[in-house]
């Protein structure tokens, strides 16, 4: 009797939090272009970890970020799995017997970065949803828009129409050191607000296959499903990273959790405010890594750089006169390692700036100028 009580509870429950949601979602007005958004940066004084003598706490960093931390809801069409007696019907039935869509709920986390009503999250939180609802803290729940996605950073806006909301501060990435503390915040499993605390544990976390351009911070603070586009902040409570992604085969934190960098989030998010999108330079080639063997002729040691494996008819870089088999080295002065390089400096120039790349050809270095272009839309990894 008591596992149909449960069974029944958990029921209503589903189906009156479905039934709110669906309430909350209205017409709204068209969202501005080109605003201008003002994000608060570093605490001028540091929030007080623990008195002399005390046991450590970090209650003042908490109370300082998690107002700024919502919960994000979403619902989307997706089709139901049939059970085997079903699919059995469906066969001798045929299009009678249709597997109609239902409604499926997510949830995750976002930061608020404007008083007027903007949010930050990652893009998988609100990919593909037919409908979002954000929680603030102390609030009623509000319906919310969708200002901008960048799937390559992971990375999304949103828009709620609110006012006077609290705001995060933003960190200095260039402060963040492996070994400081750092707390997670978010909706874990949906069980509500949640503070979990650890260490950064390694910066700069490249080629996991989590998005296209990577530069993760990553730590042990426990990050689970729900904690997605939720804050990782410092000591002082000031914002050093969204948490984007956890390494896990139970979905479950095993102290592997990546986060993206403040100052990547930053710029993306105003790129995207301002103008609805991320727009990255692009010269249209194809690339590989070179083998750590492999040495040039005409220098010392091995040779690092991007091997270019292939140029795009019409794009810039054959514009520019490269060629296959050139190894770029440097773009404006700025070494090349390998093919992950190649792809951030030149996403790094604004389409239509010139840049120039250094390459060697047959044992000699020449220089190349050329226009970047757009980087055409990626899908997320």
């Amino acid at each position: 009797m008591r596992k149909l009580w449960l069974g029944f509870a958990q029921v209503a429950t589903i189906l009156f939090a479905a039934l709110y949601l669906v309430s909350l979602f209205r017409a709204e007005p068209p969202l501005p272009r080109g605003e201008v958004v003002t994000v608060k940066e570093e605490a001028a004084l540091p929030v007080p970890v623990s008195a002399p003598g005390a046991a450590a706490s970090y209650s003042g960093a908490a109370k300082k970020a998690m107002p700024a931390v919502v919960n994000i809801y979403t619902t989307k069409q997706v089709a139901r799995r049939l059970s085997p007696e079903e699919e059995l019907l469906r066969r001798f039935y045929g299009d009678q017997f249709n597997n109609r869509p239902e409604a499926a709920m997510s949830l995750g986390s976002g930061v608020i970065v404007s008083a007027n009503g903007y949010v930050l999250t990652n893009n998988h939180v609100i990919e593909g949803a037919d409908e979002i609802a954000v929680v603030v803290p102390g609030r009623e729940p509000v319906g919310a828009r969708v200002v901008g996605t960048d799937p390559e950073t992971d990375l999304a806006v949103l828009k709620v129409q609110a006012e006077k909301l609290p705001t995060i501060t933003f960190g200095n990435p260039d402060r963040l050191q492996v070994g400081d503390v750092v707390l997670a915040i978010g909706n874990p499993f949906g069980v509500g607000q949640t503070v979990t605390q650890g260490i950064v544990s390694a910066t700069g976390r490249t080629r996991l296959g989590i998005s296209t351009f990577e530069n993760f911070i990553q730590t042990d603070a426990a990050i689970n499903p729900g904690n997605s586009g939720g804050a990782l902040v410092d000591t002082n409570g000031d914002l050093v990273g969204v948490n984007t992604a956890i390494f896990s085969k139970t979905e479950g934190s095993v102290g592997i959790g990546f986060a993206v960098p403040v100052s990547l989030a930053k710029q993306v998010m105003e790129q995207i405010i301002r103008q609805g999108r991320v727009e990255r330079g692009w010269i249209g080639v194809q690339a590989q890594d070179i083998a750590p063997e492999a040495a040039d002729s005409g220098r010392r040691g091995p040779v690092k750089g991007a091997l270019i494996a292939g140029v795009m008819r019409g794009a810039p870089a054959e514009k520019a006169g490269l060629r296959r088999g050139d190894i770029v080295v440097a773009i404006n002065g700025k070494p090349i390692a390998d093919v992950t390089d190649l792809i951030n400096l030149t996403a790094a120039l604004k389409p239509g700036e010139r840049g120039e790349f250094t390459v060697l050809r047959e044992g000699r270095e020449a220089k190349l100028t050329m226009e970047a272009g757009t980087r055409p839309r990626q899908p997320r990894p």
